[in-house]
C-alpha cells in the first residue's frame, strides 16, 4: 500500500514538472511581438547639451545715464503775442552747453517769443535772452545768468551705429523733464520740412518724441549728446519716427551763434531728397546717388541758375554730391554772392 502511494505521488510530481517545463519552453521559444519597437543603439560618443551662453549683453544702464544727463536739461517756456492782442504760451526743451549759461535749443521753440523762461532740473527758474538763431538749421542759443550750472558733454554723431540705444531727454507736453528710450534707426537722413527748406544729416530714432521735446538732447549710453531733437513725423499711420539734428552738423553753427549771434551762409532755395533705388526706377534716372530736386523756390539762386524740379544734383563746386550731407558740407565752404 505504501509502495502504491509513493508511486502515485511520484507520478503527480513528474506531471507537474513536465507541465512547468513545457510551458517555460513555449514562452522562451515564442517569436518576438510585431509591436516591439526597433531601438537602435546610440553611437558611442561623449555628446552633451551645449552650455548656456553667459556672454549675452545686459540691457543698458538707463538709470546711470539719466542721472548724469538730467541736471543739464532745461524746460523752456515762452510767451508769444499773437495778432498784437492775444498771448500764447509755448513749451520746449534745451540743454546747457557751457557753464557761462549758454543753452542750446531749436529755433522754432523761441521764434517770435516775447519772453523766455528757463527752468532747471533742480527747480530754479531764470529769464533767458536770445544770443542767436538759425532758422535753416532750426537751432538757437539762449543765455541765462545763473551759478552752479551742470553742462552736457558732446559726443561724436558720426561714430554712432544703427541699432544703438539712445535716450531723448526733454520737457514733453510741458510736464517736466523726463526721458524716453529708443534706438538709432537711420543716419544721414534728409527731410523737406517747409518750402525751400530741407534738413540734412538727421538721426532717426524710435525714442518717443512729443510736443515739448524739441530742442532737448538725444544722448548715447555714455551720456553724451549726439543729436538735438527737432522733428517728428506725425502723419497718419506713422509711428516711432523722430529725428534729431546730428551734433556734428550742429557744432559749427552753435559756435558761430555764440561768437557772432548769426549765421552767414549761402542759400540755394530748393527742397530736395536723396536719390534712392525707388526714385531711380520711378523716374528712370541715369544715376544711383545724388540730390533729387522736389521744389525750386521762385526768386532764389537755384531758379536763377536754371534748376528745375526732378533735376538731380551730382556735383557742386567741383565736389561730388552723393547725398544731402555732401551738399551741405560743400555749400558751407562757399561765401554768399
Amino acid at each position: 500500500m505504501k509502495r502504491r502511494n509513493i508511486l502515485y505521488l511520484f507520478a503527480c510530481v513528474m506531471i507537474v514538472l513536465s507541465l512547468f517545463l513545457g510551458t517555460s519552453c513555449i514562452f522562451s521559444e515564442s517569436p518576438p511581438s510585431d509591436t516591439t519597437p526597433d531601438v537602435t543603439a546610440p553611437p558611442d560618443t561623449d555628446w552633451t547639451l551645449p552650455p548656456a551662453d553667459g556672454t549675452s549683453p545686459l540691457l543698458p544702464d538707463f538709470v546711470t545715464v539719466i542721472a548724469k544727463v538730467r541736471p543739464s536739461v532745461v524746460a523752456i517756456n515762452t510767451e508769444i503775442i499773437v495778432y498784437n492782442i492775444f498771448r500764447e504760451e509755448g513749451a520746449g526743451s534745451g540743454w546747457i552747453i557751457d557753464e557761462a549759461g549758454y543753452i542750446v535749443t531749436n529755433n522754432h521753440v523761441v521764434e517770435g517769443a516775447r519772453t523766455i523762461t528757463v527752468s532747471l532740473a533742480d527747480g530754479r527758474s531764470f529769464p533767458a535772452s536770445i544770443i542767436g538763431t538759425d532758422a535753416l538749421a532750426d537751432l538757437a542759443v539762449l543765455k541765462i545768468d545763473a551759478p552752479d550750472l551742470v553742462t552736457a558733454g558732446l559726443g561724436n554723431s558720426s561714430a554712432v551705429k544703427v541699432g544703438e540705444w539712445v535716450l531723448a531727454v526733454g520737457n514733453p507736453l510741458g510736464l517736466g523733464i523726463s526721458a524716453k528710450e529708443g534706438i538709432i534707426g537711420r543716419k544721414g537722413v534728409s527731410i523737406s520740412v517747409s518750402s525751400g527748406q530741407t534738413m540734412d544729416d538727421l538721426i532717426e530714432t524710435s525714442a518717443a518724441i512729443n510736443p515739448g521735446n524739441s530742442g532737448g538732447p538725444l544722448v548715447n549710453m555714455r551720456g553724451e549728446v549726439i543729436g538735438i531733437t527737432s522733428v517728428k513725423m506725425s502723419a497718419v499711420g506713422v509711428e516711432g519716427m523722430g529725428y534729431a539734428i546730428s551734433i556734428d552738423s550742429a557744432k559749427p553753427i552753435l559756435e558761430q551763434l555764440i561768437q557772432r549771434g548769426n549765421i552767414n551762409r549761402p542759400f540755394l532755395g530748393i527742397s530736395h531728397i536723396d536719390v534712392t533705388p525707388s526714385l531711380v526706377r520711378q523716374y528712370g534716372l541715369d544715376v544711383s546717388t545724388g540730390i533729387f530736386v522736389v521744389e525750386v523756390v521762385p526768386g532764389y539762386p537755384a531758379e536763377a541758375a536754371g534748376l528745375k524740379v526732378k533735376d538731380v544734383i551730382i556735383g557742386f563746386d567741383g565736389k561730388e554730391i552723393k547725398n544731402g550731407q555732401d551738399l551741405s558740407l560743400a555749400m558751407s565752404s562757399c561765401q554768399v554772392g
